[in-house]
């Protein structure tokens, strides 16, 4: 148990560094910011206890009604739920609010994780027939959060079903098969984007060609918020800097930017040094996994929690798009901290355990 316990230790420090970033924060207008997530923080916390407890057959056993009653939350979010900064992705409660496609990532991911492994139990076993049925559970959120719209949410999705996929050992056909999909998609895409907006936003609405248009703004160099985060890291210096930078999307897209500048460079280091101690110690578990739904699931999780870094830290640092994805147990967020936990409660489980 102490040795599970050792992988908490790189969490510890970025919920540390988190909290120091939302202490600085309120002098930046985001007076509640500390105290509320040292909220998620702790509910995170009981949460994580309450899932390695309850075991992951428990979760796996019922990922059906979990992923439709998620799938149920998408479609009620559309009509009940509040616009925040775009999107209508947040059910607003007295207390608290909390977003559906957050959750879809551990639903789906859970699901997906379990049909796949009764077709790799299955005698008649059909490669085509598996890819299709993960693809069409996988297409059922996106086209629902599509019309929200979150951008980074559907990426996720199906970073989580090409990390699946590779762990499915599926054989090399159909990667070809679908990178061609991808590249006509993206073709056709690009095509409208250049030559025919006025029917592409007729297509795909104004909000989300809102966010697309910000994404390739990338491409074009003439992002403000780019603008401002790299100001803020090339000011930085080793330690705490007391001078004041306004940095947009301070507490979430861009904490990074923020930690660097007012908690200095070496907050940087902590923050990478974690995450590679974590990267590590998921990836060598899924080699040491004996059950296959095992590996599914922590090769979803893996390929989720490797993106976000990566598309987090490479956005802050001018090096990826802008998609809007917040750095796991760094960025403000409730859902978002819940869900990691979720995910730690069944991988500590996991751990060297061959039944359960």
């Amino acid at each position: 148990m102490k040795k599970k316990l050792f992988i908490l230790i790189p969490v510890f420090i970025l919920i540390v560094i988190s909290l120091l970033n939302m202490f600085v924060l309120k002098d930046s207008g985001y007076e509640n910011y500390l105290l509320k997530q040292s909220i998620w923080f702790i509910l995170g916390f009981i949460v994580l206890i309450i899932f390695y407890l309850l075991k992951p057959s428990f979760f796996f056993r019922i990922s059906p009604y979990l992923y439709w009653a998620n799938i149920l939350l998408l479609v009620l979010v559309l009509f009940f739920g509040v616009n925040i900064n775009g999107s209508k992705a947040w059910f607003r409660l007295p207390f608290f609010s909390f977003q559906p496609s957050e959750l879809m990532k551990f639903s789906l991911t859970l699901y997906l994780s379990n049909i796949l492994e009764k077709e790799k139990n299955s005698c008649t076993r059909d490669e085509f027939r598996v890819v299709l049925k993960a693809l069409f559970y996988t297409i059922i959120p996106s086209l629902l959060v599509f019309l929200e719209p979150d951008t980074g949410a559907i990426i996720i999705y199906f970073v989580i079903l090409i990390g699946m996929i590779i762990t499915y050992h599926i054989h090399a056909r159909w990667y070809v098969f679908l990178g061609i999909i991808v590249a006509i998609l993206g073709g056709i895409f690009f095509f409208l984007y250049y030559f025919k907006q006025d029917l592409l936003i007729k297509l795909i609405g104004t909000s989300f060609f809102y966010r697309v248009d910000r994404l390739l703004s990338f491409i074009r160099e003439d992002s403000f918020q780019l603008d401002r985060a790299l100001i803020s890291i090339g000011s930085a210096i080793m330690f705490a800097n007391s001078n004041g930078v306004y940095i947009p999307e301070a507490p979430t897209d861009f904490i990074v930017a923020f930690s660097i500048y007012h908690l200095g460079i070496i907050s940087f280091i902590f923050i990478s040094l974690s995450f590679i101690v974590l990267d590590c110690y998921f990836i060598i578990m899924i080699h040491k996994l004996k059950i296959k739904r095992d590996k599914l699931f922590v090769s979803g999780f893996i390929f989720m929690f490797l993106f976000a870094q990566i598309q987090n830290i490479g956005m802050n640092l001018g090096l990826l798009p802008i998609i809007g994805l917040p750095l796991p147990f760094v960025s403000y967020g409730g859902t978002n901290i819940i869900v990691y936990f979720m995910f730690l409660g069944i991988i500590l489980f996991l751990k060297n355990k061959k039944k359960y």
